[in-house]
């Protein structure tokens, strides 16, 4: 069995690949039951968790296991909120194949999952994103993007300048064509964008759905709880809404939830998963002025996928 680290990872990865194998995967038959995360102390505000994602196909069986520790980064620079571990083993024998890092599966495979859905989703001719958000996963949601859609500006809002600067940085560094900037006007980013892109640890929602232009695509993928969302309800009243799964969206997303709590929407309205939308049994967008929302929490066939791309790759 092999043990494959992030270094491994990050070499073997690129996104038209991810995408292409993940368009494939999840355009067949395949079981994700939904994934278990467990509160650690549920008297703590620190909200610390472990979670177990299984799935499997045709190919794989997987299993990735990680841990969630919020308030690490505060406790020391060398520690990182989230640590990740994806076991794979061979459908037909089940024997073990490799042990693969999983956070750094975790960034390629959340950004290529939103580019794929955007592939079906916003407009053929999106030009300019708005991303929000400039941690680790910023630069992956951004490349990712780039490399499904004629994306000439990137519009980069964050609450921290220097952690906007750097994540700036980052993507001109991979992208050089791509016109680069901090928000300055969110109000006119918003008003502008052609896809707005939300990978943040936000409470609430990042900017006011009035401001949303016709035909817009937004993706939203930072939050994980019921009672925190990064965009408002009239957003999600306003917008043909998808999602990555709904087996984990309809129990994690407050983006879904809270309407529902509301009373302004109800899930049966969600036109359909990722998997619809591979494998045809949803047409994509068709149309140029509808607003397309598309939620995702992360899936663990998307991690499956991930996984056993880097031990192909890798063998």
């Amino acid at each position: 069995m092999q043990v494959i680290d992030a270094d491994s990872v990050h070499q073997a990865l690129d996104f038209p690949s991810l995408i292409e194998a993940l368009k494939q995967t999840f355009a067949k038959p395949a079981g994700m039951p939904q994934r278990q995360v467990f509160p650690l102390d549920e008297n703590s505000s620190h909200s610390d968790a472990f979670a177990v994602l299984p799935a499997w196909n045709q190919k794989t069986i997987a299993v990735k296991a990680f841990t969630y520790f919020p308030e690490n980064p505060k406790k020391s620079a060398d520690l990182e909120s989230l640590y990740s571990k994806i076991l794979i083993f061979s459908r037909e024998t089940g024997e073990p194949q490799a042990l693969v890092d999983g956070t750094s599966v975790t960034y390629w495979r959340t950004a290529a999952v939103s580019a794929l859905a955007s592939q079906y989703l916003s407009r053929q001719d999106t030009k300019h994103l708005l991303l929000f958000g400039t941690g680790r996963l910023a630069t992956f949601m951004a490349l990712a993007h780039a490399s499904v859609r004629p994306i000439e500006k990137i519009t980069v809002w964050g609450r921290d300048s220097a952690k906007v600067d750097r994540t700036i940085t980052a993507i001109k560094t991979r992208a050089e064509h791509i016109n680069v900037t901090a928000c300055s006007d969110l109000k006119s980013a918003v008003s502008t964008a052609d896809l707005i892109s939300c990978a943040t640890g936000a409470p609430a929602p990042l900017f006011d759905s009035s401001w949303v232009k016709p035909g817009t695509h937004v993706d939203l993928v930072g939050n994980h709880n019921q009672d925190r969302r990064e965009c408002d309800s009239k957003l999600v009243v306003n917008s043909d809404v998808y999602v990555d799964a709904k087996v984990n969206v309809f129990a994690e997303a407050g983006e879904l939830l809270i309407p529902v709590e509301e009373g302004v929407f109800e899930l049966s309205q969600v036109k359909g998963e990722l998997a619809d939308l591979c494998s045809g049994t949803l047409a994509p967008r068709q149309d140029e002025q509808s607003i397309t929302l598309f939620k995702s929490v992360g899936t663990a066939l998307a991690d499956l996928v991930g996984a056993q791309l880097v031990f192909e790759k890798q063998s």
